[in-house]
Parts: structure tokens; sequence; C-alpha cells
């Protein structure tokens, strides 16, 4: 394994560093060294910008009105005044970074504004988290590479991936209306689906409902149509990174994707948490790109950058849990699943932005792209059912003792991320959660 690089790493990753705020201090998400970015309401419903610190928002509107933040900070959350983050993604990375440092200059223990602190903070609890940014266009990739080599082999054995998988980072255009935020159930979709004893398709509540474990990536500034985007500076448009749950309808997915790819089987939603959680916290995480196995083909050189493989990929521990009515009932707590990690995307984010604008497409602030399923190596760490059952055909054993194939009615997925690294503070996502909700 090739020595992490350390591009990116400032004062605001000081181990040492404590903060103002109770709780914050060994917070498993959310310490001063994190400080993600989202949108929030009190009871009376109106859209706030915020940043998450250990179990409270503080208010960025609150602060600034304090006159706590300044210059290109105070400029960064004036940007998100209407509600969302979209004009304060679109400003980059500059203003974007000196939110940060004021953030946690004003938070730490030794601040001396930190009594003016408390009045600018709400408690979690009390607090409904909303989508971060309006999402103008959504797209999902394919980057995982045991996933794809895991799912093709159910379907092609003798070419689990096709011909253009290791040259090319395969997407699709998903759907964002329907992409909600932690804590929003799902409901169980109709479609078509063409059992294997018919001959001809039924119509009716899929019956092979899974789970997808991917990390969501959000676009920054965006480029102009027919300028792409070098991978190069491609790093420069990614605003942060959040959970991202690609809920997938397995059966109406088996019988339609053909020709055109998928549809019904993955637009009735898919869940992302809720805090954008910036690339300069992910400073610590960030490793080379695992070098490709001897006879894979070099990328082309529009998708090759050498700053991008020497730090391009992320080392973050994924986990997917899962609560099942009877678990919730028993006073259970969820059962783990799988455990994988980032470090097993086949392409860097760079690639992929690289590959979506090389043909002149323009990406937008608050844009959201899905990285694919981020399955690992062994059957410990499939990132869906399809794999983690071979398609259903092997269930898993809960600990309530219920099995699963796929995802029955009631079921809660939660998905959940760490970056854990010697000598920093380790810092998550929060939970990316659902529950399944009967067809209607």
């Amino acid at each position: 394994m090739r020595t992490p690089t350390r591009t990116g790493l400032d004062h605001t990753h000081d181990p040492a560093v404590r903060c103002c705020v109770p709780g914050a201090d060994g917070h498993p998400d959310f310490p001063i060294q994190n400080l993600p970015l989202g949108v929030f309401s009190l009871a009376d419903g109106a859209k706030r910008a915020g940043v998450a610190i250990g179990d409270h928002v503080l208010d960025l509107p609150a602060a600034q009105a304090a006159g706590l933040l300044t210059g290109e900070a105070a400029r960064a959350v004036a940007a998100a005044e209407s509600g969302d983050l979209n004009g304060l993604l679109a400003l980059g990375a500059g203003p974007r970074r000196a939110l940060r440092d004021q953030l946690f200059a004003l938070l730490r223990a030794e601040s001396p504004d930190c009594e003016r602190v408390p009045p600018l903070l709400h408690a979690a609890s009390s607090c409904t988290l909303h989508l971060p940014a309006r999402i103008g266009d959504y797209t999902d990739f394919f980057v995982g590479i045991h996933h794809a080599t895991q799912t093709g082999r159910q379907l092609r054995p003798d070419q689990p991936l096709l011909p253009n998988y290791k040259h090319v980072p395969v997407g699709y255009h998903g759907r964002a209306s329907s992409i909600r935020p932690s804590g929003v159930p799902v409901r169980r979709p109709h479609g078509q689906a063409k059992p294997p004893h018919r001959d001809a398709p039924v119509f009716g509540p899929s019956r092979r409902l899974d789970y997808e474990l991917e990390l969501g990536v959000w676009i920054g500034p965006g480029n102009e149509l027919g300028a792409p985007v070098a991978v190069g500076e491609a790093a420069g448009q990614v605003a942060g990174f959040c959970l991202l749950n690609d809920w997938s309808a397995r059966d109406i997915q088996g019988w339609e994707y053909q020709p055109l790819g998928p549809f019904l089987a993955k637009s009735f939603a898919t869940t992302i948490s809720p805090w954008i959680v910036t690339p300069e916290a992910l400073a610590p995480f960030r490793i080379p790109q695992a070098q490709r196995p001897e006879g894979d083909p070099a990328p082309l050189p529009y998708l090759l950058d050498e700053a991008d493989q020497a730090g391009g990929a992320l080392d973050l521990a994924l986990e997917i849990l899962l609560a099942t009515s009877a678990s919730r009932e028993a006073g259970l707590s969820p059962h783990r699943v799988a455990r994988s990690n980032a470090r097993h995307m086949y392409w860097t984010v760079a690639q992929m932005i690289a590959h979506h604008t090389s043909g002149g497409c323009n990406l937008r602030p608050g844009d959201l792209l899905g990285t694919g399923t981020l399955s690992g190596p062994d059957p410990e760490s499939c990132g869906s059912l399809l794999e983690t059952t071979q398609g259903g055909k092997a269930p898993i054993r809960l600990g309530c003792g219920e099995e699963r194939r796929f995802l029955e009615d009631g079921d809660e997925v939660i998905l959940t991320v760490r970056g854990v690294r010697e000598g920093f503070v380790p810092i998550g996502f929060g939970e990316c959660r659902a529950e399944v909700l009967p067809a209607t």
C-alpha cells in the first residue's frame, strides 16, 4: 500500500484543538475538525444555512448578523441567504475555505468570542434537516469495480465486466426530483417485471427491493456548456461529499434496463445524508489511487493526471446497518450487514468529472454525482443485497433470527461512513437512513 499524501492539510486538522461547544470533542461525526455545511429549519419552517458541530447546529446567518464572520466568509454565508447552498457552492473553494477557517477560529476552546457562540447554537434534535442544495441534475456512475464484477458475474459468468468498463467511467443520468434527505421514508415502487416462470411481464409492487452503498459528490462552480473540465482541474469542481443510497428494484431493473439502462427501477427514490462534508475536511483521508492490475489498460490522456493519481482517492470506512420492524420492537440494535471502503473506486472523482464534461456537458452548482456501489472484494463488504445474497439464492440471517433475500416493508437501511487516520481526529458524515413503506 502506498503512503497517503498530505495535500491540503493545515491548522484546521490539528488534533490537539478543542472546541468550546459541549460534546463536540470526541463526537463520532462532527468534531471541530469537520464543520460540514447544510440547511436546517426550526419550528417556523424557515430554511437557514448551518454547520454541524457535535450534537448542535450553528446558525450561519445569525453568526454573520452578530459580526462574527467577515470578508470572504461573510460573502459565502450571504450567498446562501435564499435557504439553499447553491450560491455558496457556486463561489468555489476560496470563500468556502475562508468560512471554514473563521468558524474554526470562532469555535476553538480558547477563542475570545466563545461566550458569543451559545446563542448561535440549536440542538440538532430540534432541527429539521433538508436537502442542502437545489439539485438540478443527478448522474450516477459505476466506479465500484467489485460491485460491477460481482453483479456482472450473475448475469454474464463468462464476461462479468463489459469491454468498456476499464476504459471509461460508466454512468447514467438519474432522476433528481426523487432525491430525499436522510429520515424520509421510501415507498416500495410498482413496475413491470418478468418472473422466470412467466411468458409475459406482470405489473405490481417490486419484490426484490435493494439498497446500494454509495458516496455522493456535490458540484461547486460548474462549467460552461461546451467547455470540458480537464482532469487536473476537476478537483476544483468538487464542493463536498455525502452518503448516497441508490435504492434499486432489481426485478423491475432486470426487465427494463436493456437497451437504454436504468429507468423506473432507480427513479422512485434516492436517499442522501444531509450534510456536505467539504474537501478540506477530508484532506487527512486522501490516498493514492490504487494501482491498476497488470494487463489493465492505462486511462486515455484526458483521464490521466499525476497529482490526481497521487492523492485523488479516499480512505473512508463505509458500513451498512439494517433494522427490521421485529428488531426495533425487541429493542435490538441494527444488524451490521456489510463493511466496505471508498478506496475500492476504480476511477477517481476527478476522472468522473473530466469524463462527464468531456463532450461539452455543463455541470451546475448543486448538481449531484453518485459513485456507484462501493463494494469490497469479499462477501462481508458487499454494498448491495444483490451481491450479499447472490441474487436472492443465499439469504442472510439477521441478529434477531430473521432472514432476508431482499428488503421487506418496515426494514430500515442505515449507511454510515468514517474517516480514520492515525494522528488525526476521526470524522463522519452523519447517517443516511430511510425506512421502507408498503407500496400504495
